[in-house]
């Protein structure tokens, strides 16, 4: 099996923002090196987020400026409305992730708009993109993530149509890769099927990413759902650290070298060293003060190298 998945690294942004420990930009920016080294390509690097709401976020523009530019590397920032992305624009990401959510509720608590205004801001920032030229390579490539498409924690069960209609406002807007997180981990992998089939539907030319924490313990079994439903992006955290501050009781995402030993075990390609990475678990472990919960920063790979 020749097919290879790429893993979007978001532990220096999801990861940490939930951890009580507040790095400082410099151990950050060390953070994402360390996890390029270990083979990460493309990597969420920071959130343009106000730090009175998020302070382990703090200082995006000096983690960024602190990381020299390198071919082949894509760090993605992560913001909320167009100020957001506006800060994004002054520093050197590769990558704008415009952070939307399926629900009223949930979008009303972690940015003050509901669905139809998430939309709106959208389109104003892709209205800014084609004003600025942005076809013509001069901003950062625009992607979107979709939140609770699995579940909320405000408005409970979330609908296949619901989450399809949103995902078609999306691409229509031009938006090419769109995610879709079980940010309060409730999926389960035939839920993730019927979603992700409703996706490709609504988006047939879209980029579909999924981001799954493992909250409840079904995870790695909806990764695989969604590898075998043809997603070949997916979102993972080194250490299987992190979680959302606005989704109450929410655990990390799946841990980049489970997902990584996982596929690769079973013949796909990552590009990611599982012994750097379970080496770089351990070190943010570290770093925060408490183990890795990832299982493979306690047992570590197989066969024994």
């Amino acid at each position: 099996m020749s097919r290879r998945i790429t893993i979007v690294e978001v532990g220096p942004r999801d990861g940490l923002q939930n951890e009580k420990a507040v790095l400082e930009p410099a151990v950050r920016a060390d953070f994402v090196q360390r996890l390029e080294a270990a083979g990460a390509r493309r990597i969420e690097a920071v959130s343009f987020v106000h730090p009175k709401y998020v302070p382990q976020m703090a200082g995006a523009e000096e983690v960024m400026a602190a990381l020299p530019h390198q071919e082949g590397r894509s760090r993605i920032g992560l913001v909320l409305n167009g100020k957001g992305y506006d800060r994004a624009l002054g520093t050197a990401v590769d990558e704008v992730n415009v952070a939307m959510s399926a629900t009223d509720g949930f979008g009303l608590k972690n940015q003050g708009l509901t669905v139809d205004q998430q939309v709106e801001m959208l389109a104003g920032i892709v209205a800014g993109r084609a004003n600025a030229g942005a076809a013509s390579g001069a901003a950062p490539s625009l992607s979107a993530t979709l939140s609770c498409v699995w579940g909320c924690p405000f408005d409970g069960e979330v609908g296949v149509d619901q989450v399809a209609d949103l995902v078609g406002r999306i691409a229509a807007l031009g938006v090419g890769e769109i995610a879709l997180a079980d940010t309060i981990g409730v999926g389960d992998p035939w839920a993730v099927t019927r979603k992700v089939e409703a996706a490709r539907q609504a988006a047939p030319d879209a980029v579909l990413r999924l981001h799954f924490h493992d909250t409840r313990n079904t995870g790695l079994a909806n990764a695989y759902a969604g590898v075998e439903a043809g997603v070949d992006v997916l979102d993972a955290s080194v250490g299987g650290i992190g979680g959302c501050p606005f989704a109450p009781g929410a655990t990390g995402n799946i841990a980049t070298e489970d997902l990584v030993y996982m596929l690769e075990r079973a013949g796909f390609e990552t590009g990611y060293d599982l012994d750097q990475l379970i080496g770089t678990a351990r070190w943010i472990g570290e770093k925060i003060g408490r183990p890795a919960p990832s299982a493979l920063s306690r047992a570590g790979g197989w066969p024994r190298t």
